[in-house]
C-alpha cells in the first residue's frame, strides 16, 4: 500500500496511540495497532482495528471522568 499522504511505498505495521474528544471527554487508547509510513510518519487503521475503536467508544458513553486512557488489546 502506498502512503496516500506522502506516496512512497514505505508502510510498516506499527502501534500508535488513538486520540479524540467524546461528549466532553477525551479519550487515548494506547497500543493501537496500524500501518505507518516511514518517510513521513503518516498513520492508517485497518477497518477491523476502526470497529473496535467505534464499539469501544459507544460502550463508554456515560463515564464520568473527562480524560480516559485505556489500553486497545484489553478494551477493543
Amino acid at each position: 500500500m502506498k502512503c496516500f499522504h506522502c506516496g512512497k511505498d514505505e508502510l510498516r505495521a506499527d502501534t500508535t496511540q488513538y486520540f479524540c474528544k467524546l461528549n466532553g471527554h477525551y479519550i487515548i487508547i494506547e497500543n493501537v495497532p496500524c500501518e505507518k509510513c516511514d518517510f513521513c510518519g503518516e498513520i492508517y487503521f485497518n477497518v477491523s482495528v476502526m470497529e473496535k475503536i467505534e464499539k469501544f467508544l459507544d460502550e463508554i458513553t456515560d463515564v464520568s471522568n473527562e480524560v480516559i486512557i485505556a489500553d486497545y488489546n484489553k478494551a477493543a
